[in-house]
């Protein structure tokens, strides 16, 4: 491979996203040997068929080439640290991990999302790694979430299509705000680094009002003083500002106008500017903060941008929020940022079923 890119080509790879799972075998002697692998894979259901490769190089690769069979240990989302642990090289791989015997005496972990207790069929050379093919004796499957890899990360894995759910009286109402907030929860890593890795808030309408339920830091955090179960400001901050500018009145009215009200007793009269910036975001498709002061909450002077997304009934049921220092922020509407933005939303929006989004 001397003129090809053998790390692009891994990168590459990467965009292909799988489970995760951990090949367990004895030797001769008994002992236990253990691998982290994603290079598994289904070959045949009848006969029931899996396959996984080993490099050639591995510390356990004589155990595993002379074994007669494996056990295939399908990691739930909870068992990273398991995954890690036995992707290096160590004197014992098993310590702390809770095992069973299977067929044969081999290992199984506790705890996994599924299990497979495989016969060795045969094995196949494939350059720098080694193919073995495993006949399925046992099964078990788990309630537990699987654990995914891709583009070098762990990932955690949801429904792409979650479906509707019915409504009082039958009606269909869309996915329910819960399913929602996971949906866009899992895609905020994504999101912040098509956001140049600013830090990115998640919210929602809660019994006291917009709340933040989730931030994602990003390599360069706004600062410090990130917290979650904070409700915002409905007439100063970008997210509450969202939910004022595209939640339906009858919902936000009532809130927004207690908080005007609040602030004209404080000598802070609004003067008409609150109307004229609603009707800015609802003209933008997201609302802005353009900070003239170090924050009271982030103790320097930021920018925000805030975006709505829609359920398949139209409804505002989160806001995707970013804010960041004002110098890596600039505060034009039609910067790379608020566009970034403006297109994840959209994205989530149609993923919940809205079909109006832009």
């Amino acid at each position: 491979m001397s003129t090809f890119d053998k790390h692009e080509f891994r990168r590459t790879l990467g965009a292909f996203t799988t489970g995760v799972t951990v090949i367990t075998t004895l030797d001769a002697a008994g002992k236990r040997y253990g691998v982290t692998a994603n290079s598994f894979s289904s070959v045949s259901l009848d006969p029931p068929l899996i396959l996984w490769s080993q490099s050639l190089t591995s510390s356990s690769y004589p155990a595993f080439r002379d074994c007669e069979r494996f056990v295939v240990n399908i990691l739930a989302d909870h068992q990273v640290q398991i995954s890690n642990q036995f992707a290096k090289s160590g004197a014992d791989k098993f310590q702390g991990v809770a095992v069973q015997p299977g067929l044969g005496g081999m290992p199984i972990i506790d705890g996994c999302a599924a299990h497979l207790e495989c016969t060795k069929v045969t094995a196949y050379s494939g350059g720098d790694h080694i193919v073995y093919i495993g006949q399925v004796e046992r099964m078990h499957r788990a309630p537990h979430r699987p654990l995914a890899f891709g583009e070098g990360r762990y990932m955690v894995t949801f429904a792409h299509d979650l479906g509707e759910v019915l409504g009082a009286g039958g009606t269909t109402t869309g996915l329910s705000g819960l399913e929602a907030v996971r949906l866009a929860g899992a895609a905020l890593p994504e999101i912040c680094e098509q956001l140049g890795q600013r830090t990115l808030g998640l919210a929602v309408w809660g019994n006291q009002g917009a709340t933040i339920v989730r931030w994602e830091p990003s390599s360069a955090p706004v600062s410090p003083y990130l917290q979650t179960g904070v409700v915002v400001s409905l007439t100063q901050s970008a997210t509450g500002l969202a939910f004022a500018a595209f939640m339906r009145p009858e919902v936000v009215q009532a809130a927004v106008e207690r908080e005007l009200n609040t602030r004209a007793a404080e000598g802070q009269a609004d003067d008409g500017n609150f109307s004229s910036r609603l009707a800015e975001a609802r003209e933008q498709g997201l609302t802005r903060v353009v900070g003239a002061a170090p924050s009271p909450r982030h103790k320097v002077t930021v920018n925000a941008f805030s975006a709505p997304v829609f359920d398949a009934n139209g409804e505002m049921v989160l806001a995707l929020s970013t804010t960041c220092q004002a110098e890596r922020l600039e505060p034009d509407w039609d910067g790379a940022v608020p566009e970034a933005l403006r297109q994840a939303a959209n994205r989530l929006s149609t993923r919940l079923g809205y079909k109006g989004a832009r």
